[in-house]
């Protein structure tokens, strides 16, 4: 399993890279886990957009979910005629979201372009086992851990310190963490984790290798990864970085 960062950015994109979105690759099949604003131009750096077998959305913030617009446009007017349609999993709601985001009539929306299916617990997509679990978010969001070859890749999405994130993750060889805030005072709960908080969860989890991922843009990235450093987690910590990829 090969994971390519496209996008690391929190909450908008930065000056060096799109919001939320990674590339999940194996056995010749490709699968986006989120697709947030800027990340559809990233994306073509390292993938075909027409060489996409199926799309996942942790939730429907703008930042994980707007660059399916883009996408929807891409492939219903490519030139030689539209790929086949592939699936997107995501929250409920997810078509009506994106349908309104393009300001489509909801009926078809985006359906003719996307198989628009609800997340579930456990599945499969490809050659992967897909595990979800909801997070402490202002809305409906998952966190995902991704199976193959007796691999396993844990993702946050967007959450709160969360236990149940810490059993999602439990011995994942390579754990996206969400790091949006920096310690300080009076933070708010159930939306965020600080970088010290992701590398505690690492460390609960004993994940393999710890990845901090949604780095806002007016924090200093430097600062975020020397408080993970403080985490009490064992393993290699780094940040997320556009075109990083990671051998699973």
């Amino acid at each position: 399993m090969r994971v390519t960062v496209i996008g690391c950015s929190g909450s908008y994109p930065g000056p060096d890279s799109p919001a939320s979105s990674y590339l999940v690759e194996a056995e010749g099949f490709a699968m986006i886990l989120d697709l947030g604003n800027g990340a559809l131009g990233s994306l073509q750096r390292f993938h075909s957009l027409y060489e996409i077998d199926a799309v996942c959305i942790s939730h429907l913030h703008a930042d994980h979910c707007l660059d399916l617009c883009g996408y929807w446009v891409a492939r219903t007017y490519r030139p030689s005629g539209p790929p086949p349609r592939i699936p997107v999993h995501g929250p409920e709601g997810t078509a009506a979201r994106m349908a309104r985001a393009y300001d489509l009539d909801p009926d078809p929306g985006m359906s003719e372009t996307f198989d628009f299916r609800t997340l579930r617990r456990t599945f499969e997509i490809g050659p992967f086992r897909v595990t979800t679990a909801l997070m402490p978010h202002p809305v409906e969001a998952y966190a995902f851990r991704i199976e193959h070859g007796g691999k396993a890749l844990a993702y946050s999405g967007d959450t709160g310190p969360s236990d149940t994130l810490v059993d999602l993750a439990r011995d994942a060889d390579l754990f996206l963490c969400e790091a949006s805030f920096l310690e300080g005072p009076s933070l708010p709960s159930e939306l965020h984790l600080t970088a010290r908080e992701a590398a505690e969860h690492a460390a609960r989890a004993e994940v393999g290798r710890l990845v901090l991922t949604h780095l806002v843009p007016w924090n200093d990235a430097d600062v975020s990864l020397k408080e993970a450093k403080s985490g009490g987690y064992g393993g290699e910590i780094e940040l997320a970085q556009v075109g990083t990829r990671y051998e699973l």
